[in-house]
């Protein structure tokens, strides 16, 4: 969900990548939320952080507790942010009910994206230009 996020709400401006510390599929749920909220998924595909390991990042960011505590250091230089989310994979009931627990955490991760997108866009128009 993060990375279709950041590429709707961040355009061009960003470069977005996702992995997980234990990937298996792209969960139907999660597709058809993103989905109902127009955003696109196309491409979409579950990797390792192993897979992203070497590449240079701006931000790193995890979204569950398990992944914070699992994840392997990135190497680098950037900001590392933590946003403590639920696992909506993990929720039982009703598949209404399971998506209504997507449905809130997109919501969740749209919000803190929006913010992610406005604060870097602010920092990068107050950089002084390179030459």
């Amino acid at each position: 969900m993060a990375e279709a996020l950041l590429r709707h709400h961040g355009g061009r401006d960003f470069e977005a990548f996702s992995a997980g510390t234990e990937p298996g599929e792209v969960r139907p749920l999660t597709l058809r939320v993103l989905q109902e909220a127009s955003v696109d998924a196309s491409g979409a595909r579950s990797k390792s952080v192993d897979e992203l390991l070497g590449q240079p990042f701006d931000y790193v960011i995890t979204v569950c507790d398990q992944a914070r505590d699992a994840c392997p250091v990135i190497p680098g230089s950037h900001r590392t942010l933590h946003w403590s989310m639920p696992d909506p994979s993990a929720a039982g009931g009703t598949e209404e009910q399971r998506l209504a627990a997507f449905r809130r955490v997109f919501k969740e991760i749209e919000g803190r994206v929006a913010q992610l997108v406005a604060t870097a866009r602010q920092a990068s128009a107050a950089e002084p230009p390179t030459a």
